[in-house]
């Protein structure tokens, strides 16, 4: 398991390779959060088998596809905007 955390202007991005149980692949997942005003966090986007389950043949090639991905998902805040929008339904 190796994980790497990256600051993002208000957004802290998670990232990490995960050994597959039973082969010699890896998983990514990333995990990005953001730092409200009043000083908490809030999760606004998690996917914990990116790549569609792709089996990666190293560790550092997980953890960069990660990496990769948080800022996509920060940078493009396409998917964040989505999950704000589904959260505000649910609950109205």
């Amino acid at each position: 398991m190796q994980f790497e955390e990256i600051d993002a202007g208000d957004f802290r991005i998670y990232a990490g390779a995960l050994e597959r149980k039973g082969n010699s692949s890896w998983c990514a997942a990333v995990v990005v959060v953001r730092a409200r005003a009043d000083g908490g966090r809030e999760e606004v986007f998690r996917d914990e088998d990116i790549g569609a389950g792709y089996p990666w043949p190293n560790a550092s090639e997980a953890l960069r596809y990660a990496v990769q991905r948080g800022r996509d998902i920060v940078m493009c805040r396409t998917d964040i905007q989505g999950r704000s929008n589904r959260l505000q339904r649910r609950v109205a």
